[in-house]
Formats: C-alpha cells, structure tokens, sequence
C-alpha cells in the first residue's frame, strides 16, 4: 500500500483550481465566439494572430450545428494563446460605442415623438435645451410630419424632422 505524506493533497496555493481554470476557458471561448459576430473591418483593427483570425472566418461559414460548436470549441483553445486582455478591451469599447449610440438614438427618437404628440411643451423644452435650434424650421418640421400622419401619408417630413434633430443634438452632446 502506498502512503501519501499530507502536503501533497493539498492544493498549491499559487496554482488555479480546475474549477477556476474551466471558467476562465468559458470566458476565452465566450469571448471569442463574439469575435465570430464582429465585422470583418473590426476584426481587421484587432490585429489577430493569423491562426485566430482564419478560425473566426471559417466559424461564421459552418452551418452545421456541430461543427459550429467544434470550431468554438477551437478558437477558445486558440484564445488561451494569446492575449485576451487587450481583444476584450477592444470588443468591450465596440460595445460601449454601440450602446453610447442606441442611446442617442433613443433620445432623438423620444424627441420626434414628443415633438409630434405635443409640439407646443416639447418644442419650448427644445428650445430651451438646445437654444441655437431653428425654432421656425423646427415648427415647420412638425407641422409636415403631423400633417403627413393625419392623411396616412408617406413619412418624409417625420424622417427629416429625426435627421434635423440627430444633427442638432449630436453635435451638443458631451
């Protein structure tokens, strides 16, 4: 019968538990199977190992539910080999960006919408905000778009009142 001395049982403190190992090879897979969805001009300004990059591309040609799962499973492998901090920082700014932009976004939109559902309040409120705004081009605006909705016309002043508005507030935003 062989006999274990106590220390070697016990774990090394300096080495990662296999459960923290796994994870951490969850979160590499995990991050580049977002590569996958990036955009190839995206892809072009990570500046990835070559290997990495053919991978990515060869993942987004498989249609097949198991080989999509194994080219995955192999660019996490390829993921542990380099390093992961700087293309998360990358594809986490991407997503910043993005979320940055769909606000913006919404806001132009929460002002269209207002300004078409209560002119007089929302535009006074407008022009308060934003006081190098075109009070007259504005009301103009509206006053199309309300009109082209009350006989169920094509939207075309509305889609200029949001270019209008896009152009004033994001070029005031921080």
């Amino acid at each position: 019968m062989i006999r274990r001395r106590h220390d070697e049982g016990a774990p090394d403190p300096e080495r990662p538990s296999k459960g923290e190992r796994k994870r951490a090879s969850h979160e590499l897979q995990e991050l580049g199977e977002e590569l996958i969805d990036l955009p190839d001009a995206v892809l072009d300004e990570l500046q990835l190992p070559e290997n990495l990059r053919d991978a990515v591309l060869a993942a987004r040609r498989f249609s097949s539910h198991s080989a999509q799962l194994r080219q995955r499973q192999y660019i996490g492998k390829l993921m542990r080999k380099v390093d992961a901090q700087a293309i998360r920082a990358a594809v986490d700014a991407r997503r910043q960006q993005e979320n940055a932009a769909a606000r913006q976004f919404r806001r132009i939109e929460q002002w269209r919408d207002r300004l078409l559902q209560d002119c007089d309040a929302a535009l006074s409120e407008l022009l308060l905000e934003q006081p190098r705004a075109d009070a007259s081009h504005l009301r103009a605006l509206v006053t199309s778009a309300i009109e082209e909705t009350r006989h169920q016309r094509a939207p075309r002043a509305a889609r200029e009142l949001f270019q209008y508005l896009r152009a004033l507030l994001v070029s005031m935003s921080p």
